[in-house]
């Protein structure tokens, strides 16, 4: 699946995050690419799509970020995996907006190469980054829904988000909807955040 929806407001959506960071919380004026217990999502919400991307340390979600080598680890990755295969569990919306999901897509080395994971052809990419991947590995989930009225739409709940995985301290959020542009930090006790 391509990221045509999420990918432009994204690009020039400006640091509105990095207004909500700390200064502890970057250094030189960017953002950290890789922090334990932080993670990011990208929400973009155009006409009936909603587009979320979470992009998360593996620590934050199974614990680890070493490829899984034992029967614990791989059932570990496994039980994240089905539970990211359900977006309508992780993500609190309102159930009057009627939102379905249409399309997922689900990334990470952890996940090796099965043929149920969709992959995008950056090969070239993927391979430079390979190595940095298993001593850093990220997990990146993408999801598209059509909500039959997004107008009832107001606000995302992460408290399940949290629940599910606790190690994950804070969210990142950037925000593009009918509103305009805004960046959200979202924590455990403020989870929910507005469109």
């Amino acid at each position: 699946m391509r990221r045509l929806l999420l990918a432009l407001p994204f690009a020039l959506l400006p640091l509105a995050v990095a207004q909500a960071h700390d200064d502890h919380d970057h250094e030189h004026g960017t953002l950290p690419a890789h922090e334990h217990g932080v993670a990011r999502l990208n929400v973009g919400l155009d006409g009936n799509t909603l587009e979320l991307a979470l992009e998360s340390p593996a620590m934050n979600l199974v614990g680890f970020e070493h490829m899984p080598g034992s029967d614990a680890d791989k059932a570990k990755v496994e039980a994240v995996r089905k539970q990211l295969e359900q977006p309508l569990k992780l993500f609190g919306l309102a159930s009057s907006a009627g939102c379905k999901e249409d399309q997922q897509e689900l990334e990470s080395p952890l996940f090796g190469s099965d043929p149920a994971a969709k992959h995008d052809d950056d090969d070239d990419d993927h391979d430079h980054d390979h190595a940095h991947e298993h001593q850093h590995s990220e997990i990146h989930a993408h999801y598209q829904l059509t909500c039959a009225t997004p107008a009832k739409l107001t606000q995302i709940d992460l408290s399940p988000l949290y629940k599910a995985y606790p190690q994950t301290q804070k969210i990142n959020v950037q925000l593009v909807g009918p509103s305009g542009q805004k960046g959200i930090e979202s924590t455990p006790g403020n989870a929910v955040v507005s469109f």
